[in-house]
């Protein structure tokens, strides 16, 4: 896995910054810590951070085509590039290389911006092509590699791997983007395609971009979407089946390397499949990596040593412990932009265990997505049922008036907390799941943000990110239609995000199966009732899997890779927490309602609510104010 930066004069051949380029490419030497290189020539300036997978002697970066007039700096995998070297050979091309990077400039030259459509992996790259004065930027089908960019008021463009090498560039503006601070108070992310920079995008997974030297400002170019097609007649037995040969498939593909390799092993149905299909594959046992907490509500230890046995592995475990705190002000360097979820303590550490193991991690991200793994789709799908019986005009008043009615109950049983299910029956689909998924609702963030901030929103509210996602979605199948939000937004936005940002600390490659493309292509054609039927989610995965791996895992209660947070806030970090949100930084931003905050932080230290989304939410918002906004220009060059 790599780093890619760059600098692209828009409007002529302005001389590049050599030295700019550099500490831009050097903010990310944590990507790529074997080597780097740069190219440069008139308006163009490319940089490429190295981990070295696969073809150590000779993958160097930025790689030319055979007369140099193309040129690539690339992040990532392509998996099927040794049958895309045998087409491309065929047709011609001669490559110089055993790199899969290589591939890319001679399927640019063979097919042009349609080469993508041919990769088989993950990737961002960036490709310039002399000949017609082009700069092309590309993003994996799903997100799982990193691509930001921002437009300079001088004319140029800027990409990297990651915000960090942007915010090196002194010409890169620090203004926060309101309706992105809106939309991270609500998903606990900053959902594709926005950054929390007014300036800086984010490349939306499954796009392209552009660029010609003189030419008009280009837009994003959709190339790929999760099709959801009408369900192929198969039966249960065969569909199980395939679905087995499928993922052994695609895990078998990822297990090319030069360099040792090994597993993320929760316990939980993803991580322990991926386990089962590699020792299958591999002749040596597989090396295995696992977190725990004290905890026993978030231990999962059991379960993955008990596949550790059943296949073998060499398997090493960490308990994180309770006061792992130092981590907060780091993820906030780490991510570049505010970040709530609590997960990224633990990911951080079982990726720095794996580091001192292995170089490549294969990981079961992406099936609760996939094959309906979460709770909240059951959920949803009953209260669905129940909004088919009213229509909106008649559900909006009454049960509107139920919920404002009813008491919060955070401390109850799902089924007894009636507020929330009354307050999802007054909305339409859309906005219920947006409800649903809110670290904090409307009401909460509406006192959340102060007036003059409320009125820099104009209308806008972060359910839109959602209902954009809603118009394009081929599917009107309502189980259907969540999946393809949380493949759109929390995906890409938070889990990818998270485990990309963690390895990459440690210098470490992540490969995901469950997300290639063509498994997740097949997968979205089955029928609902395979994915989750009578409340249980990953129906047809987990029957299929019941020969490999023990009923006791496969349909125990799901616990997620969470963390005790509640009883953190209120405990071990309860002063921290408050010293930071009452602390001055928050306030000087005049985003916030003070008063709230300070509600909030009383309310959950009473045990009277559970408050620790919101404030967790806060305290990283005000570690990233702390350590990435309030650097200046001339201590990240310096830290570069």
């Amino acid at each position: 896995m790599c780093g890619i930066v760059g600098i692209f004069d828009l409007n002529g051949k302005r001389e590049i910054d050599l030295t700019l380029l550099t500490r831009m490419n050097q903010s990310q030497l944590h990507r790529g810590p074997d080597e780097g290189g740069l190219h440069i020539e008139p308006g163009v300036g490319l940089g490429h951070r190295r981990l070295s997978i696969i073809d150590l002697a000779s993958g160097q970066q930025p790689l030319f085509n055979e007369d140099k007039s193309v040129v690539v700096v690339f992040n990532g995998e392509i998996y099927n590039f040794q049958t895309l070297v045998g087409q491309l050979t065929q047709l011609g091309h001669i490559f110089r290389t055993h790199s899969d990077t290589e591939v890319i400039v001679h399927a640019w030259e063979e097919w042009g911006e349609r080469c993508v459509e041919r990769f088989r992996g993950m990737f961002a790259f960036a490709l310039w092509d002399r000949n017609v004065e082009t700069l092309f930027l590309a993003r994996d089908r799903l997100g799982v590699k990193p691509l930001y960019y921002a437009h300079l008021a001088n004319g140029s463009l800027v990409f990297g791997s990651e915000l960090k090498s942007l915010l090196v560039h002194p010409d890169l503006e620090r203004e926060l983007d309101p309706m992105a601070v809106e939309d991270y108070f609500a998903y606990g992310y900053v959902p594709e395609p926005k950054t929390i920079f007014r300036q800086a995008r984010k490349l939306a997974p499954g796009h392209t971009l552009r660029l010609a030297r003189g030419g008009a400002t280009a837009l994003p170019k959709q190339y790929w979407d999760i099709p959801f097609p009408a369900p192929r007649p198969m039966s249960e037995a065969e569909a199980g089946a395939e679905l087995i040969e499928r993922l052994r498939e695609a895990v078998k593909i990822r297990l090319i390397a030069e360099v040792p390799l090994g597993a993320f092993l929760s316990g939980g149905v993803d991580s322990s499949a991926v386990v089962a299909m590699m020792a299958g594959a591999m002749k040596e046992p597989v090396n295995t990596c696992s977190i725990s907490f004290g905890e026993p509500k978030f231990n999962e230890s059991g379960y993955a040593e008990a596949v550790a046995a059943r296949y073998g592995t060499r398997h090493h475990a960490l308990q994180v412990a309770q006061d792992d705190f130092d981590l907060i002000d780091q993820l906030a360097g780490l991510y570049d932009e505010p970040f709530a979820d609590s997960s990224a303590l633990p990911t951080y550490r079982v990726c720095q265990l794996a580091r001192q193991r292995v170089t490549v991690a294969l990981s079961g991200d992406g099936g609760d997505e996939n094959l309906a793994g979460y709770r909240r789709y059951r959920w949803h799908l009953h209260e669905e049922r129940l909004r088919s019986l009213l229509p909106l005009s008649l559900r909006k008043p009454l049960f509107g008036l139920l919920g404002q009615l009813y008491p919060k109950a955070d401390w109850a049983p799902k089924p007894l907390r009636a507020k929330s299910t009354f307050e999802a029956l007054a909305r339409d689909s859309v906005a219920a799941y947006f409800h649903g998924v809110s670290l904090m609702s409307d009401a909460m963030r509406d006192r959340l943000f102060s007036p003059r901030f409320r009125h820099s929103l104009n209308d806008y509210q972060a359910v839109e990110v959602l209902r954009s996602h809603a118009r394009t979605c081929p599917t009107e199948e309502a189980l259907s239609r969540v999946q393809y939000l949380d493949l759109k937004t929390y995906l890409a936005g938070d889990i990818l995000t998270k485990v990309d940002r963690a390895s990459m600390a440690h210098g470490l490659e992540v490969r995901v199966p469950l997300l290639d493309h063509q498994l997740v292509e097949w997968i979205s054609g089955l029928p609902a009732n395979l994915k989750l039927r009578g409340g249980q989610g990953k129906y047809l995965f987990k029957k299929a899997l019941e020969a490999y791996l023990p009923q006791e895992l496969l349909y125990r209660n799901k616990m997620g890779f969470s963390v005790p947070l509640a009883n953190w806030l209120r405990g071990p970090l309860r002063q921290r927490l408050e010293h930071r949100l009452l602390g001055g930084t928050l306030r000087d931003t005049g985003i916030f309602d003070m008063a709230y905050v300070q509600e909030m932080l009383d309310q959950h230290q009473s045990g009277r609510r559970d408050y620790s989304a919101p404030l967790w939410s806060l305290l990283m918002f005000e570690s990233f104010l702390r350590n990435v906004l309030a650097l200046p220009a001339q201590a990240q060059r310096k830290a570069a």
